[in-house]
């Protein structure tokens, strides 16, 4: 039977709850491929290390895991969700997800419906057992024919979020066509990655669409 979006299931969300008062112990997970590990930027903070650095605050105890895999794809990452990411809550009190994958899904052909499914099912099963998520897009390439696709798998992406009232970003419509995302992209060594200039644009378009208000903040 083919994958359709018809399989895709709502499952009960658990109570995520944060603390009144006192410091919070808070564990947060970034799961992505490439472009969340940062590659390509000659500072190798790429944009996770950067919102990371934003988010101090004299109530959050934060412990940040990077768990970017170059060539990953979203069944891939949710593989990892279920072995990988649980090590990482052992001992927190507060356990916040940030997903960004896609772009490796355009690249090896992985069907729109099966994208969707597989972001589904992390999104739900964090919900079932009270972590709180937060979506990231992928950003625009410098090739055409696959931003055609990347722009309607965002859409998509979107979509599964809204519907599970997800925080989502949208990293790619405000990117494509923008003068210092090309530059970044054609000066880069890495096909299709930007470079210093170009996390930084990631980075701030996350830090100023919700992300704050997400955290408690």
């Amino acid at each position: 039977m083919s994958v359709s979006d018809n399989v895709i299931e709502f499952r009960p969300s658990a109570d995520f709850t944060v603390a009144d008062d006192g410091v919070r112990d808070v564990a947060l997970v970034f799961l992505g491929a490439s472009l969340v590990v940062g590659v390509g930027d000659p500072k190798g903070q790429g944009w996770v290390t950067r919102v990371v650095g934003r988010t101090q605050h004299p109530d959050l105890a934060l412990t940040a895991y990077n768990l970017g895999l170059r060539g990953d794809t979203s069944a891939g990452a949710l593989a990892r969700w279920q072995t990988e990411v649980p090590l990482r809550w052992q001992g927190r009190t507060e356990r916040r997800l940030v997903i960004s994958v896609g772009g490796n899904d355009v690249a090896t052909g992985v069907s729109l419906a099966r994208h969707r499914l597989n972001l589904a099912n992390i999104l739900d099963d964090a919900a079932s057992t009270g972590v709180a998520t937060f979506v990231v897009s992928p950003p625009p390439t410098d090739d055409q024919t696959i931003n055609d696709k990347l722009g309607v798998l965002v859409e998509a992406q979107a979509d599964v979020c809204a519907r599970r009232s997800v925080p989502f970003v949208d990293c790619y419509s405000p990117l494509l066509g923008h003068d210092q995302w090309q530059s970044d992209l054609a000066a880069s060594a890495v096909p299709h990655h930007p470079g210093q200039a170009g996390y930084g644009l990631i980075a701030w378009l996350v830090l100023h669409n919700g992300w704050n208000e997400w955290l408690g903040l």
